[in-house]
């Protein structure tokens, strides 16, 4: 019982209980500063509204103001619309969290590069919050938007008591970390898992959280594309790191599965005896 225990300690805690320890207060240390900076740079809201502006007229030279054409169809359905507007406010921390505890614990040899590209990220993000504060689309009615965030759940985020929050800046919208955070974990575990039906919905998983920011009237189309942006530049930032401690902080896909996604029978079974 006790090898058995020893085991299972070691699948859950690949490093052990300090480096557990250590990685969970990291990750909660840069998220409540994000957070709280990321408070601290709202920007005045003239300047948001006319740097939304500015993207809707930048949009529209490109053809790309869709937003509210997307919003107006989507609208059709009342399940469409409520499970976007629940997946905006639920999904990034839920499958966030999710798919970082798997990668500690399934592929540990590649969390610290998923790590690695979360700080930058984050890093990455304040600097636009505090040089480009940008409204959302959801604050210009005027332009046929609605916020469904408000209308299909119980969140109820206005731009003048949102800006009351220390830790909330309404004007964050670029660039878009749904879809950062979204690609950065879709892309690893998509080269990572060895089922292709799982490796193809964590693939889409990034479109997902585009349409989904798209029919909120969360974002614009250029803040999805700099979110995409900004977790490839991430991305080539971890891959810089990782020269510095490359057998900790290096990417390592896993190699194809010739079995059609079933993991390969062990060569040598660990045989437990009572000595051990």
């Amino acid at each position: 019982m006790v090898a058995r225990a020893r085991v299972l300690q070691t699948r859950v805690l690949p490093r052990g209980w300090v480096d557990a320890l250590r990685q969970v207060s990291l990750f909660a240390a840069a998220y409540f500063a994000y957070m709280l900076v990321r408070g601290l740079a709202d920007g005045s809201a003239n300047a948001a509204f006319a740097h939304a502006r500015d993207l809707i007229a930048l949009e529209r030279t490109l053809h790309l103001f869709i937003e509210p054409s997307v919003q107006a169809w989507a609208s059709g359905s009342h399940f469409v619309m409520g499970l976007a507007s629940w997946l905006y406010v639920n999904a990034q921390g839920s499958v966030t969290i999710t798919a970082l505890l798997y990668l500690y614990v399934r592929h540990n040899r590649n969390f610290y590069f998923v790590r690695n590209m979360f700080m930058i990220a984050m890093a990455i993000a304040l600097v636009g919050y505090t040089v480009f504060p940008t409204a959302p689309p959801r604050f210009m009615p005027e332009w046929g938007f609605i916020d469904t965030v408000s209308d299909f759940t119980p969140v109820n985020v206005s731009h003048t008591s949102a800006s009351m929050s220390s830790l909330f800046n309404p004007y964050a919208a670029v660039p878009s970390m749904h879809v950062a955070f979204a690609l950065m974990i879709g892309s690893s575990l998509a080269l990572l898992v060895r089922r292709r039906a799982v490796r193809v919905l964590w693939l889409l998983y990034p479109l997902l959280m585009t349409f989904v920011i798209v029919v909120t009237a969360n974002h614009f189309i250029v803040d999805a594309l700099l979110g995409a942006l900004t977790a490839g530049a991430s991305a080539y930032g971890a891959s810089w790191l990782a020269r510095a401690r490359p057998s900790v902080w290096r990417f390592s896909p896993s190699a194809p599965s010739s079995s059609g996604g079933r993991r390969p029978p062990s060569v040598a079974p660990v045989r437990l005896t009572a000595s051990s």
